[in-house]
């Protein structure tokens, strides 16, 4: 079509202009058709094979498909990739297609069936079990910079649950990183906006509009009844539902009334906490090593979302800290309550999922059937809980929400099969007896197979052809078949049969009693699937009428969940119920962290547990000690402990006593940031920035190896400052590694400053990591033994010995840390001497009996090898 291009491709066009940047899936048939760039796209993400159809402007027209019937695991690949897909579907039959021609006075055998994009599949809109992680929320955000701040509008639409909520801009970034979206829309005149936001027109971001969209949403004059909302948080709120009326092209999925999120109802962590504490997501990516992967022992993905939900905003409220630790408290005190209960879960089904699919107008028989059996399941729990002496109040509140629903699932039960199918259009998802009508129509297509068969028999015996069989397609319907040979038998003109067509190597034929039982058939299977189809609209519109209270069973399900496997965890690990203070403190006995025990385990390796005692008196701690020792690990396994006691766990922990905090800080390691052009020390400089900005009297900040980044000096001198800062200005309780033994002075002028080292020991020559916390400054870094341990070669290792030995001689001369180094040999001409050295000593040492030695003697052969030791120093 080197011309002007055929109907069908201007048809495709004119879509395509309407998908805009995403991918346009063109049905055609049994296939999902793309074209052009979107093919070539494609077929590189889905390692298809890409061929050609036609010609467009003097070019082959690019072109590559998939089924229609496996196109869900085709959309999750694309949309793993990062594509948006627009599905443009057929939206009349071929034989409307051609009514409609005549009616237009057009020619029929050129009639174009019509198609209309029908929906946006993005990574924020996704509801198909298939396409969604079961144990991950996905949310979709949406953000509406204001001028005095900053609206933020989250929604799951898998679930319905929707929040709002307000943020200064400089706290965007950290409330993004919580919320962890999978697509975020955005005005497009948003100039600072992130490269991964989708641009979207500014008047769906106008508060007006917002609250508009919602009052029409859920049906309300006044959104009063449903809180109290700000005009940036009903900016953003209108931006979201704009962004999913276009995505559901005027079909809106499920939302629940939205929720404002107060700023100070939970603890506040930045993106740079959150990624070097590994909450959700381990540093290398995924979910192996990740706080959360060592926590979860949860029955239901519902039940994993809430965990991960609850880690990412740990709380800030005392009360509703202490609702949640009385429930794990009471599975953790009930073994065979907690037991029963799993049990019971590990059988629900995700119904807020189903629920969401239903009311979007995606659902199945099958999903239908996840509500009955997940409503059901949840009386269960109900029952079980309520037998259940001195049930703590957040449970008992649950109880409330999990009981009900007795006629919707009653009615399910009737209604449909044990097992219901996920195809909606093949029916055989209503059960026998609860439709006599239906019973009827099934019994009649039935009884007229059976009538086909009895007719087969009887054709057979009539021909005297015992090959002859009557068959089925979607193009012919039932037809008669024998093999070529006996075709002229059936083509006589009395033979009663009709000849339809001639095979390669058979014959086909019809009857007239072929074709009356036929007609039967349709009728009857055709009747019985209208009937079973209006049905499904029925049990729909009464899953649909009772949508809120279904989802506050999943949420209720999911809570119980959460409460049941965080105490299931805590007997597994041996953890305590920490004791929540609003005084700044952070008492831990025998503390450990959660994913280095869990790991060392594995392995068949003992953790070594630490104490840690801040208080006001004692809020800041100094920890020195040689690498690899264990203080980044002692850090972040405080941090956790406190993180967790917030989210409403028990704690890694002997005994915990925790004062509330309202930010963590986590500073332990740094990496280039070359995308925002910022080095490592840069990057490292900037969160220590934030730290002193922002942190208060009540936050948790844990700081390791500042200043390292650049010189001995600047560090030092940058790592001395930020350490008198935290103690003079912010007052915060405070864990600060360093390998400077020179800030050991500050405790001289700190009051609420102490020291303390990781220890460990020499023994014959080799360093032994004891992972122990001991109090008062640590002696030496023990470099050198670390990298020897390393596999550092042994005369790198002894000519730094060399230069390390003139260093510390010229600091304690002259107080010049580089003073004496000009007259150090060059580094080939060092290699001999220390090896002739370390030889004589090693010949002393090999020529002592230790085992004769008389305690005088053992001290002579000391003073003996010491100055052996020190004749031979370079």
């Amino acid at each position: 079509m080197s011309g002007k291009p055929t109907p069908m491709m201007q048809q495709y066009l004119a879509l395509k202009r309407e998908a805009g940047n995403a991918l346009l899936f063109y049905r055609m048939g049994d296939f999902f058709e793309l074209f052009f760039e979107d093919a070539k796209v494609a077929s590189g993400v889905l390692d298809i094979a890409l061929t050609s159809r036609g010609e467009h402007a003097g070019e082959p027209v690019p072109m590559c498909g998939v089924p229609v019937h496996a196109a869900e695991g085709y959309l999750a690949r694309l949309i793993k990739a990062g594509c948006r897909v627009a599905i443009a579907e057929q939206t009349e039959t071929p034989d409307e297609a051609k009514e409609r021609a005549k009616r237009e006075g057009t020619p029929t055998s050129k009639a174009l069936v019509a198609r209309d994009i029908v929906r946006f599949v993005t990574a924020g809109t996704l509801t198909e079990e298939a396409l969604l992680e079961p144990r991950r929320a996905n949310l979709l955000v949406a953000i509406a910079p204001v001028r005095d701040g900053v609206g933020l509008a989250s929604c799951d639409i898998s679930t319905g649950r929707m929040e709002l909520e307000e943020c200064a801009p400089q706290a965007l970034d950290a409330a993004l990183a919580r919320l962890g979206a999978s697509e975020i829309v955005a005005p497009d005149d948003w100039e600072g906006a992130p490269a991964e936001v989708i641009p979207r027109p500014r008047p769906d971001f106008r508060s007006e509009e917002g609250e508009a969209r919602l009052k029409a949403v859920h049906g309300v004059a006044t959104l009063d009844g449903l809180g109290d909302f700000t005009r940036p948080m009903l900016a953003a709120a209108g931006g979201l539902v704009a962004y999913l009326d276009h995505a559901g092209r005027g079909t809106l999925p499920f939302l629940l009334p939205p929720v404002a999120r107060g700023s100070g109802a939970h603890l506040a962590m930045d993106a740079a906490t959150r990624a070097s504490l590994e909450i959700l997501e381990a540093q290398g990516g995924g979910r192996a090593g990740s706080l959360i992967a060592c926590v979860d022992r949860c029955s239901t993905g519902a039940g994993a979302r809430q965990l991960a939900e609850d880690l990412s905003a740990p709380l800030a409220d005392r009360g509703a800290i202490e609702e949640r630790l009385a429930a794990v408290q009471h599975f953790h005190t009930d073994p065979l309550l907690r037991a029963d209960l799993r049990a019971v879960l590990r059988q629900a089904p995700d119904i807020g999922r189903a629920l969401g699919r239903l009311v979007a107008g995606r659902g199945s028989p099958r999903d239908l059937g996840q509500i009955r059996d997940g409503l059901s399941e949840a009386r269960r729990i109900r029952d079980m809980l309520a037998a259940s002496p001195d049930l703590p109040p957040l449970l008992h509140r649950m109880t409330g929400a999990l009981g009900g629903h007795a006629a919707l699932v009653d009615h399910l039960a009737r209604a449909l099969v044990p097992s219901p199918p996920t195809e909606r259009s093949h029916g055989g998802f209503i059960a026998a007896g609860y439709d006599h009508s239906l019973d009827a129509l099934r019994e009649a297509s039935g009884n007229a197979r059976k009538a086909i068969a009895a007719l087969e028999a009887k054709y057979r015996d009539e021909t005297g052809t015992p090959s002859l069989k009557i068959k089925h397609n979607k193009v012919l319907g039932y037809f008669i078949e024998v093999p070529a040979k006996h075709g002229d038998k059936l083509m006589a003109a009395d033979s009663g049969f009709t000849h339809r067509q001639t095979m390669a190597g058979a014959v086909r034929f019809n009857s007239v009693g072929l074709h009356e039982e036929a007609t039967r058939i349709a009728e009857a299977g055709g009747h019985a699937l209208a009937t079973e189809d209006a049905h499904f609209e029925v049990l729909l519109g009464e899953v649909v009428a009772a949508r809120e209270a279904i989802a506050a069973t999943a949420a209720a399900l999911a809570r119980v969940d959460v409460s049941a496997a965080l105490a299931e965890r805590a007997v597994e690990g041996d953890w305590s119920r920490p004791e929540m203070l609003d005084v700044p403190c952070l008492e831990v006995t025998g503390g450990r962290h959660p994913v280095v025990e869990q790991a060392l385990a594995k392995a068949g390796e003992r953790f070594v547990a630490n104490d840690c005692a801040l208080g006001p008196d004692d809020r800041l701690w100094l920890i020195g000690g040689p690498n690899m020792g264990g203080k980044s690990t002692f850090l972040r396994q405080n941090a956790l402990v406190l993180l967790l006691a917030q989210a409403g766990s028990f704690v890694p922990a002997t005994s915990a006593r925790i004062g509330l905090a309202d930010r963590l800080f986590s500073r332990v390691g740094a990496s280039d940031n070359l995308a925002r052009g910022r080095s490592t020390f840069m990057v490292e400089m900037v969160e220590t920035a934030a730290i002193l900005s922002q942190a208060t009297e009540r936050s948790f900040v844990i700081l390791d190896e500042v200043g390292r980044g650049t010189s001995t000096y600047d560090g030092m001198a940058l790592a001395w400052a930020v350490v008198e800062a935290v103690h003079e200005q912010l007052k915060c309780r405070c864990l600060f590694a360093t390998h400077y033994h020179e800030l050991a002075r500050l405790a001289d002028t700190c009051d609420a400053l102490s020291l303390h080292h990781v220890r460990a020991r020499e023994w014959k020559g080799e360093l032994v990591l004891l992972h122990e916390l001991a109090k008062g400054a640590a002696d030496r870094s023990y470099g050198l033994s670390v990298a020897k341990l390393a596999g550092v070669p042994a005369p790198v290792i002894r000519r730094a010995k060399a230069v390390l030995d003139k260093l510390e001689k010229g600091r304690l001369e002259t107080g010049g840390l580089a003073a004496g180094l000009g007259d150090l040999p060059l580094f080939a001409a060092s290699l001999e001497a220390p090896e002739a050295a370390d030889d004589g000593l090693r010949k002393m040492l090999e020529a002592l009996d230790v085992d004769t030695l008389s305690p005088r003697e053992a001290l002579e052969k000391l003073y003996e090898l010491k100055a052996e030791a020190g004749s031979t120093k370079v």
